[in-house]
Formats: C-alpha cells, sequence, structure tokens
C-alpha cells in the first residue's frame, strides 16, 4: 500500500476531467482545473473529509467499495483502475460483482441522461451506479456486497424490496426476473457467482423454483412498469436497456410516455432529487 502515490495519482485524475465530462453544471470561478475536491466526493458516494484525507496520503485503506466508486467517479480506464487498486494494496477485482469496472463510455452515456432516471447495473441485477433521478426513483442500493446486492436474489428472500411495485404486478415481475438470470447464468457458463445465486434461491424460495424449472428465458430488453413512490404516488414509465458488448452490465433508463401523468411526475421527480442531495451529506463507504 502506498498512501502517497495514491493520493497524487488521484489528485491527477481528478485534474483532467471537467464537469460536463461527468453530467456537473459548469459554474463560473473555477479556480482549479478539472473536478473540485467536492466533487469526486459527491460523485463517490463519500465525505469530502474522507476525500481530501485520501488525496493528503492520510487515513485507513480504502475499501474494494469505494475505490471501485472512486474509479468510476474519476472515468477511469481498466489499466488506470488496476494501478489504483495496486496503489491501494488491494487485489484489482474480476469482471462479475458490485466492484466490477464499468466502461468509460458507458458512464459517458449514464452522464447524458441527467433528464431520465437511468442506473447501470450487472446482469445479476447488482447496481453498479445511479444518477440522482434513478435514486430519486429507485432509492439507493440497500447492499453492496454478497447475493443480496442483486435485486433478483433480493426479490425471492427479501419481502420489502417487492414495495416497489404494486402487488398486482408482481407476478409478472418474478417471471421477468428469473427468464433474465437464466439467460445471464447460460451466458457466465453456470460460473460460481451465478450458480451458487441459483442454489441459495432455490433453497430460500418455492416460487423460484416453479419459475426455474418451468425453463423459460428471455434477457428483459425493456418492459412497461408501475413504480410506487412515497410522493409521487404510482409512476407508470417505460424502461429501457443498453447492454455492453458481453452482456454482463446494462444501462438501464426510465422514460415517460408521452401526454401521461408520469411527464410531469418525472418533471416533480428532478426537484425531489435535488432536494435529496442538498439534504443529504455522502459519508464515506
Amino acid at each position: 500500500m502506498n498512501l502517497p502515490e495514491l493520493g497524487a495519482f488521484l489528485k491527477s485524475r481528478r485534474a483532467r476531467i471537467t464537469p460536463a465530462e461527468v453530467g456537473l453544471p459548469t459554474g463560473p470561478r473555477r479556480r482549479v482545473p478539472g473536478l473540485r475536491r467536492e466533487e469526486v466526493a459527491q460523485l463517490a458516494g463519500a465525505s469530502v473529509d474522507y476525500y481530501i484525507e485520501l488525496e493528503r496520503g492520510r487515513g485507513p485503506q480504502p475499501s474494494t467499495q469505494m475505490l471501485a466508486a472512486l474509479a468510476r467517479a474519476l472515468r477511469l480506464d481498466g489499466d488506470e483502475r488496476d494501478h489504483l487498486y495496486h496503489l491501494a494494496g488491494r487485489p484489482a477485482p474480476t469482471a462479475i460483482g458490485t466492484a466490477a469496472h464499468v466502461p468509460p463510455a458507458m458512464l459517458a452515456l449514464l452522464d447524458r441522461l441527467d433528464t431520465n432516471p437511468a442506473q447501470i447495473l450487472t446482469d445479476l441485477h447488482e447496481t453498479l451506479v445511479q444518477n440522482r433521478l434513478a435514486a430519486a426513483l429507485l432509492g439507493a442500493p440497500v447492499h453492496t456486497e454478497g447475493h443480496a446486492a442483486s435485486f433478483v436474489y433480493r426479490w425471492f428472500t427479501d419481502p420489502t424490496s417487492r414495495s416497489l411495485y404494486p402487488e398486482e404486478d408482481h407476478p409478472h415481475h418474478s417471471r421477468v426476473l428469473v427468464s433474465d438470470l437464466r439467460a445471464a447464468v447460460a451466458r457466465r457458463d453456470h460460473d460460481q457467482q451465478s450458480a451458487d445465486m441459483v442454489a441459495r434461491l432455490r433453497r430460500a424460495s418455492r416460487e423460484f423454483v416453479a419459475l426455474w424449472d418451468s425453463g423459460d428465458v428471455a434477457v428483459r430488453r425493456g418492459d412497461r412498469k408501475r413504480i410506487n413512490h412515497p410522493e409521487l404516488g404510482v409512476v407508470d414509465i417505460h424502461c429501457q436497456n443498453v447492454f455492453s458488448e458481453d452482456g454482463r452490465q446494462r444501462l438501464q433508463f426510465f422514460t415517460a410516455p408521452a401526454g401521461s401523468p408520469a411527464v410531469e411526475q418525472l418533471r416533480l421527480l428532478a426537484v425531489i432529487g435535488t432536494q435529496q442531495l442538498a439534504d443529504h451529506e455522502p459519508t464515506a463507504r
């Protein structure tokens, strides 16, 4: 672990990125090139004090989750990401799980969807990164590690996860999630992570067993969703997915049907999301 070199590397990567490149407004009187330290902290979900300590080469060893968040915030490519982990004394993660590397091109596309809720997921429905509208609509990820990071896993093991959708829509989402999971497991050639998830779900849920044994398979490319929101009520919107080349990640974004009540609901969501951002200072993970 080399914290001084880590701090210098973070500072150099921060200096090369403009706010516009990461979907942040470009304000006047910027006295430093690139992003401010508080902007990197905001993008990574860290406290400003924590990030400042990292750049100063001090503080505790960053977790793998924090390193992954910093790599995304700073739009690091694969080699830069691996170097970041090396400086922090952590092994570079594999291409799976919530620490998976997100290609800068996919992050750039996410930044351009600033008027729509959008997020990037793994093929096992683990949330990697959200924009502020997606967090306001869907809520921030509850779990960041283990099988519980997967929405598919929580859907069949944690009843509270189903409150996101109206109860009458639950059978549809169960079928679609299992069909999509089957496609992902086959694409991964039944690797340990996906095979273990299926085995655990079979032990935990009779509903999952029945749906899995049906053999249905279908990649979830798009859907019409009704989402329960605590302030806006039921939001009826379109959900579309854009996939990475290997199919391991998807950019998921939500749009309102023209002329529908969801148009005004998403407008109000932008206000709610801005208020949430102001009211809750991020903390270090």
